[in-house]
């Protein structure tokens, strides 16, 4: 009876475990459980000269690789962004949608609200989003087809849509984990040099302020990670319209790798200011 009793109770256990897999969120499901449902379409009240364009441009850590939550999709419809047809619409994390089974939230719907509480009512922003994950400066200036978008072509289409709907007043750029490396450290300051003159000769500015965020401290490779700061450092130091954010009390999702939300949000916050402090 005891032996009947115990098998009665491990098939219990197991019913009971098989019933509950299904009710356990995976991380996928943990992830995407507060993106929009609903897209709205938008339109451009204040016209060109009051709508603000910023690209968003880099890799993982401007595309975004933090959890979006409910805080994250309230819209303002001063805020717009472009969907995958280019077609204006009202902003919400994630704003990226290149990379659909790791888009997270990035910091881009973060910098325009603390814009919006220090600029005039009058004016809209527009978030353009540009940035690919795991993409190199040499990728870039390469034009690569890198995870199916062509970067550097991608940035100009972007770039069009901005003129299109508004006037570019600035880039937001975070990359560099890619190049965080021994062979690729050495040349980064001459790359970066090389590819954001590329941004302001598609974009038709030579003066067109870029604010470049530093890489964080918490990698598992920390040493590389501030080798490439420092020569993000030394290039804005030669640069009097490129603008570093700092990020060394930020912290990480826990992959070593990519901002937590919060950090995310910070982040965003600190592009902002930077952009108040230095606008031209």
């Amino acid at each position: 009876m005891k032996h009947t009793f115990g098998r009665i109770n491990i098939i219990a256990v197991i019913l009971l475990c098989a019933f509950s897999i299904p009710f356990a969120q995976t991380e996928y499901e943990a992830r995407v459980q507060y993106f929009p449902k609903a897209e709205l379409k938008a339109v451009n009240t204040t016209g060109k000269e009051n709508t603000w364009a910023f690209i968003l441009a880099g890799q993982s850590n401007m595309a975004g690789r933090g959890l979006v939550e409910v805080q994250d999709t309230l819209p303002s419809e001063r805020i717009l962004t472009v969907n995958k047809k280019g077609e204006l619409v009202i902003a919400k994390e994630p704003l990226h949608f290149y990379e659909p089974s790791r888009t997270g939230l990035d910091c881009g719907l973060s910098f325009a609200k603390e814009l919006l509480r220090q600029i005039p009512d009058s004016i809209n922003i527009l978030l353009l989003p540009a940035a690919v994950g795991g993409s190199s400066v040499s990728q870039w200036l390469g034009d690569s087809i890198h995870r199916n978008v062509q970067l550097l072509t991608n940035f100009k289409e972007k770039i069009q849509i901005a003129k299109k709907f508004g006037v570019v007043k600035g880039i937001l750029w975070h990359q560099g984990e890619n190049d965080a490396n021994t062979d690729d450290i050495p040349l980064y300051k001459k790359r970066l040099k090389e590819l954001l003159a590329k941004f302001r000769t598609i974009a038709g500015n030579d003066r067109l302020p870029i604010f470049v965020g530093e890489l964080g401290s918490y990698s598992e490779t920390n040493a590389l990670w501030q080798m490439i700061n420092e020569q993000i450092t030394l290039y804005a130091r030669s640069d009097n319209n490129v603008f570093v954010v700092r990020t060394s009390d930020l912290t990480d999702n826990g992959d070593k790798v990519h901002f937590n939300s919060e950090g995310q949000r910070v982040l965003g916050q600190r592009f902002a200011n930077e952009y108040i402090k230095n606008k031209r």
